[in-house]
């Protein structure tokens, strides 16, 4: 679990989703065989958020990226690139199928979610490389039903926590210290 990933869980839980960090999905071995990748120990989610009210799944990969040159479309684009690798959910659909299969298994019999969820598959990023990429992964993520939490999203939300009332956590402190003037009209 790392800050990047538990900033993204406090966001999505003041969109009203309980949130589960590092989620181990139990494959079987014909999973693992399916997946050509036979001695795969569980597979480890990032994120997955759940709202009952629209019984909807939410898996969310997180990259933070904020020293580097961010995400790239190219990752995407090409699927088998040096960077798809990062990707895999969202480059290998038989992975995905998979994983998603198992994930709602899961939580159904923990009696975690109600039958039938929808499941969308989420990417929270801190960075993009540039907007072309922004605006190519846009298209991408939308045709393909995905949800893309960038830096965008994250500001917006910063800011709802910054002018919210208070909450105990990390993330609401520091927004209300870093934003606390701009929400004011005093920008600096």
């Amino acid at each position: 679990m790392n800050s990047f990933e538990s900033l993204v869980a406090t966001l999505l839980r003041r969109d009203g989703y309980w949130v589960r960090q590092s989620f181990k999905v139990d494959l079987t071995r014909a999973d693992k065989q399916a997946i050509r990748r036979p001695s795969s120990p569980r597979w480890e989610l990032d994120l997955v958020a759940y709202k009952a009210e629209s019984n909807i799944i939410r898996i969310v990969e997180c990259k933070s990226y904020l020293d580097s040159v961010g995400v790239t479309f190219q990752a995407f684009d090409k699927p088998h690139g040096k960077h798809a690798a990062r990707y895999k959910l969202f480059n290998e659909p038989t992975l995905r199928k998979i994983v998603f299969a198992r994930t709602v298994d899961q939580l159904l019999t923990s009696g975690a979610c109600r039958p039938h969820p929808r499941v969308e598959l989420c990417l929270a990023c801190g960075k993009i490389k540039n907007e072309t990429d922004r605006s190519q992964l846009q298209k991408l993520f939308t045709k393909n039903r995905w949800l893309l939490f960038d830096d965008d999203w994250i500001r917006r939300r910063l800011r709802s926590l910054a002018s919210d009332r208070y909450e105990d956590d990390v993330a609401t402190v520091v927004a209300k210290l870093l934003l606390k003037e701009d929400l004011q009209g005093n920008k600096k």
